[in-house]
């Protein structure tokens, strides 16, 4: 993902005459801004690769931590949040929206700055006509699974 500054907050395509997955490849192309929060926690390596499937990366840092000496739970939640709302977004028709109704987390091993790159894969395992169903997996740099999501969303 670009960077954000002041130049690329201006968008060179209207977002509202594209569908989801066309917006998150228009984000990836650099012609729509990243969302600030992917700035914020330094996510990078975005990858939209099929509608339905969403993939975030992320080193894990020493400013990531909580006070246990370990990557902060809401950072977990936080990919993991992301993998499954974009796979959601990457569903949409033209000017259909989406929110999240439920996220889950389960927490099945420590992270630190020495588990390597994180990688949260996003998947929509039922797409409706009001909701979907997505889960997402986290994996360390070994390829571990490091935690696991489902999300409900409600398509607007």
């Amino acid at each position: 993902m670009a960077p954000m500054t002041e130049s690329a907050i201006q968008t060179q395509v209207d977002p509202s005459t594209l569908d989801g997955y066309e917006q998150l490849h228009a984000i990836i192309d650099g012609k729509l801004p990243v969302a600030p929060i992917a700035q914020t926690l330094g996510f990078d390596g975005f990858e939209v690769p099929e509608r339905g499937t969403a993939i975030f990366g992320l080193d894990p840092e020493l400013r990531h931590y909580n006070p246990i000496g370990s990557v902060h739970g809401g950072v977990y939640a936080t990919l993991l949040d992301s993998a499954c709302g974009c796979a959601v977004h990457s569903t949409l028709a033209v000017g259909e929206r989406y929110t999240s109704l439920d996220l889950t987390v389960k927490f099945l091993k420590a992270v630190t700055v020495d588990s390597g790159r994180l990688r949260a894969v996003g998947t929509v395992l039922q797409r409706g006509r009001r909701t979907a169903l997505a889960e997402a997996k986290l994996y360390d740099g070994q390829g571990t699974l490091v935690a696991y999501a489902s999300s409900t969303c409600m398509i607007l």
